[in-house]
């Protein structure tokens, strides 16, 4: 059985995000174990300050990495990451899971993610040139997570 953490920074605000969430994580149980870190998003004094924003990302970047199991698999969600269709995503959540057993997803706040981060990980994923607000992303990787799962146990859920 796979071991799944999922790094997102900020937190579930709205009870039907939650309920979807622990939907999906229910479902995923009978597949992985899955582990939810959430991360506190630093303050932004000023939104137009980049520098400022550099620092929160740099401040957030070094409580992501210490929260990655060590020996995981690391993906980084971000836009200008790779697309996949959900076979493609499951054939690479499968040999992930076969090669190291542990997976960790991390979602940055709504400024994204250090290319610290990003350099840090195996893979760099992107489910939409759209943007999605960052509570939002986390039901819709809980659901392409399940998924995943469900395609490499040969389940007709994905169709």
């Amino acid at each position: 059985m796979a071991n799944i953490t999922i790094i997102s920074v900020g937190t579930l605000k709205e009870g039907y995000l939650k309920d979807a969430v622990g939907e999906y994580k229910k479902r995923l149980s009978q597949y992985a174990r899955v582990d939810e870190v959430n991360i506190k998003e630093e303050a932004i004094r000023d939104e137009n300050d980049s520098s400022e924003i550099g620092r929160a990302l740099e401040v957030e970047a070094d409580k992501i990495l210490a929260a990655i199991p060590k020996g995981a698999s690391k993906i980084a969600l971000c836009v200008e990451g790779k697309q996949y269709d959900s076979v493609g995503l499951a054939r690479i959540i499968g040999r992930m899971a076969d090669e190291s057993g542990k997976i960790a997803l991390i979602i940055g706040s709504s400024h994204g993610l250090s290319e610290r981060v990003k350099r840090e990980c195996d893979l760099r994923l992107s489910f939409s040139q759209m943007t999605f607000p960052h509570q939002l992303m986390r039901v819709i990787l809980f659901e392409a997570l399940y998924r995943s799962f469900t395609i490499l146990a040969g389940k007709k859920y994905h169709k």
